[in-house]
């Protein structure tokens, strides 16, 4: 579940109640601001929350402009460790312009937060992806984008989060290659290297359905259908859908180039 945020919804608990009686396990991506005042019903109803981590405590509030952001977020998840020691919470940071030079400080600041792991991504600028309209203009890009003079300062501090990375083992999420790609795909802007190559099957092993019904073969590429005006196995299996999961060449496909994160689970079966 994510948003914006999911724990806004007024009847989130409502929905999260239905998937437990299908046995579907629950993923919450929070800011973690309102964690604590929901502990409770959070323990009870979600299997892991996935925190939304910008900085250390200063720049992660001035990015998020809420007052006192950080503390919140620290409260909550003490209140969640409080009444379910084992409960799995981790941290996602996007790396970008406005945070990269503070990376080794976000490590430091997941650790202070108590959270099991923290995965990075670079900031998707490109696609119409996460309620936007329309791709954003080049201004808005910038503002994100990690300029072409600064990229040596990111590779340097790649090499700082992959010792770091080393020194303590399944603390950070991604691989070194991983790593390595984020520094890669803010160069690809510049026509310094090819955007890195991600493998992939999200399209074919997972679904997003957005608040309004939409249903996407990932949150990157285009609508195919809305539960509102079909069942979702209509809309996966519609010729539509299966057309467009056999022409999928994610080697040759733009949205997929310019992707920041990718899925690739092992399965035993794919969808058609």
């Amino acid at each position: 579940m994510s948003g914006g945020e999911a724990l806004l919804n007024p009847n989130f608990f409502k929905l999260c109640s239905l998937l437990k009686t299908l046995k579907i396990k629950i993923t919450l991506l929070s800011t973690g601001i309102t964690i604590r005042r929901q502990a409770l019903q959070l323990v009870d109803y979600v299997d892991e929350v996935i925190v939304s981590l910008d900085g250390d405590e200063p720049l992660h509030d001035q990015i998020r402009r809420v007052p006192g952001a950080f503390r919140k977020m620290q409260e909550g998840l003490s209140v969640l460790r409080s009444l379910k020691p084992n409960f799995k919470v981790t941290a996602r940071t996007i790396i970008h312009a406005g945070n990269f030079r503070k990376w080794t400080d976000i490590i430091m600041a997941a650790k202070r937060l108590g959270v099991q792991q923290i995965s990075f991504l670079p900031a998707d600028v490109s696609s119409e992806a996460f309620n936007r309209h329309t791709p954003w203009n080049l201004d808005k890009q910038n503002e994100l984008l990690v300029p072409e003079a600064v990229l040596p300062e990111l590779a340097r501090m790649v090499e700082k989060v992959v010792s770091i990375a080393r020194r303590h083992p399944g603390l950070i999420a991604e691989s070194t290659e991983k790593l390595y790609n984020i520094y890669r795909y803010y160069a690809a802007f510049y026509n310094s290297n090819p955007f890195p190559f991600k493998k992939c099957n999200a399209p074919w092993v997972s679904v997003v359905i957005e608040a309004d019904g939409t249903v996407r073969p990932c949150f990157f590429h285009q609508a195919m259908g809305n539960i509102h005006d079909a069942v979702l196995p209509e809309i996966l299996n519609s010729e539509e859908a299966i057309l467009f999961r056999k022409m999928l060449k994610q080697s040759r496909n733009e949205i997929c180039a310019r992707c920041v994160c990718s899925l690739n689970l092992p399965v035993t079966q794919m969808l058609n």
